[in-house]
């Protein structure tokens, strides 16, 4: 990056976060350069590229994973958690600043009209109660939807808009209602629970909301523990400073607020950082809103197991040939036998190596398969939002299974936009992860991202424009080179609460 002129203020800045120089520099670089589009070949589908398994091969994968969990593995369930739930609460938010004492939106509208079955009724009810003098029905026959409203989201009552998605009372149970942390407890301990009982979730938090956390955890670990005969072991983390990117001015150039370089979190693709420090097996990874009551976790439960079996079953035969391969040259129909299952079973394909042979061949099947290994679950596309899951073209000529979203696709060119449309199944978010390689080390995997992958964005920040940088999504860019298998699991499983009217889906009630 050229002229670029930087102050002792500013490099001291740089020396606390823990970012470098040269990173400064690849960063302004991207927002004069951009990102490129990627190369798609086509989306993945059950005929090609999607598992469908039988019963019988289900079957077989929960006996693999019930197994596996006899054995002294690690095993951990990964959560971000991190942010504030106030984009639940948007069409609330508009409506407490909208000059109508009247809900007109037909979303609030349905909020008020059957607000007594959301979980956090009876809590939001005491609240109104001693704040305004008046419980919720009172409030409302007045006409005073606001006062229901600025009881809900502000710090004169729940706080909720301002609360992370994880500490909201989400769902009803006769003896107690529960929040999703409390839900990912209860579920973990369904198939991440070790031979000694312990269940290890390991969630991300804002460092603000950590204290939260760590408070709401000791509430409730004593009755959980005992309801479902589990040592919770929880751990949490915060995205490092040293992962926020530089925002841009409209020239390229750092963005000062107040003379000071103004940076901002990188997305969650910054979270490989907080992958990379787990020092375990199995990685079970989720999203915090993604939870059902008890009564509708079977599936859940089944296919989580399921996919962990799969992951299983596919690494132990990837690190079988690795071992033999350690042994010295194989011949060559075992060299092909190796490159059908490269292809067939962990979706590496390689149209450009006929002419490889012997030693060749075999340092190149070696490098495929020698990588972190994840299994996703993938659901047939209803229309949610989410990316999905496609074939891409790598830089060394190869064609490899990818979480693609929207934006790293040129919806611009027909051609590319009619191989989005014919996807079929979307991302929703159900990974199990093995970062461990065939010797047992633990491979490092920030060696695993595509760092030409990102997103640029326009934001306002005192008035004037900025440009932010998002690093390469979790799942999509950031894990670009592992080894990725998708496999078909149902609807049934992904349950996501992203306003605060999905709470009215008959699942969470």
């Amino acid at each position: 990056m050229q002229n670029l002129t930087l102050s002792q203020a500013d490099l001291l800045q740089l020396k606390e976060k823990g970012i470098s120089e040269l990173k400064l520099k690849e960063q302004l670089n991207a927002f004069a350069k951009g990102f490129p589009f990627l190369s798609v070949v086509s989306s993945a589908s059950v005929d090609k590229g999607i598992l469908h398994l039988s019963h019988e091969d289900i079957s077989e994968c929960l006996h693999v994973w019930d197994l596996y969990l006899e054995k002294n593995h690690t095993i951990i369930k990964f959560v971000p958690a991190s942010g504030a739930a106030s984009r639940m609460f948007k069409d609330l938010y508009e409506f407490l600043d909208g000059k109508s004492e009247l809900p007109q939106k037909e979303s609030v509208i349905e909020f008020f009209e059957q607000i007594d079955k959301f979980a956090f009724y009876d809590l939001l009810d005491g609240t109104c109660e001693a704040n305004e003098g008046a419980d919720i029905a009172s409030l409302i026959a007045a006409g005073k939807y606001k006062s229901v409203v600025d009881n809900l989201l502000n710090a004169k009552g729940l706080n909720y808009g301002s609360l992370p998605k994880g500490l909201l009372l989400f769902h009803k149970y006769e003896q107690e209602n529960r929040t999703p942390f409390m839900e990912h407890l209860a579920e973990g301990s369904f198939y991440a629970r070790n031979k000694q009982g312990a269940v290890h979730i390991h969630f991300t938090v804002s460092g603000n909301h950590q204290p939260l956390f760590e408070k709401h955890f000791k509430e409730v670990v004593d009755d959980f523990s005992t309801a479902f005969h589990a040592d919770y072991l929880i751990s949490f983390s915060e995205q490092k400073p040293s992962t926020d990117t530089i925002a841009a001015d409209e020239n390229n150039q750092p963005f000062r607020e107040k003379g000071k370089l103004l940076f901002r979190p990188g997305g969650h693709g910054a979270l490989i950082e907080n992958l990379n420090d787990l020092d375990v097996d199995v990685i079970f990874i989720k999203n915090i809103d993604n939870v059902v009551p008890d009564a509708l976790k079977n599936p859940t439960i089944i296919y989580k197991k399921m996919i962990a079996g799969l992951l299983v079953k596919i690494q132990k035969q990837t690190f079988e040939y690795l071992r033999m391969m350690d042994k010295g040259q194989l011949p060559e129909h075992q060299l092909q036998e190796i490159s059908s299952f490269c292809e067939k079973t962990l979706n590496n394909l390689h149209p450009n190596i006929s002419g490889l042979s012997g030693r060749a061949l075999q340092d190149y099947l070696k490098c495929k398969l020698n990588r972190p290994i994840r299994v996703c679950g993938m659901v047939l596309n209803t229309g949610e939002p989410g990316g999905g899951p496609f074939f891409t073209k790598n830089q060394d000529g190869t064609i490899s299974a990818q979480i693609l979203e929207s934006s790293q696709i040129d919806t611009s060119n027909p051609k590319e936009r009619s191989k989005m449309a014919q996807s079929t199944h979307f991302n929703p978010v159900d990974l199990v992860c093995g970062v461990r390689n065939y010797k047992g080390e633990k491979f490092n995997l920030t060696q695993y991202v595509d760092k030409d992958t990102g997103f640029i964005s326009l934001k306002s920040k005192s008035g004037k424009t900025l440009k932010a940088l998002e690093l390469p999504g979790l799942w999509n860019g950031a894990m670009s080179d592992w080894n990725t298998i998708f496999v078909e699991v149902p609807i049934t499983t992904f349950n996501p609460v992203k306003t605060v009217n999905d709470l009215l889906r008959i699942v969470h009630q």
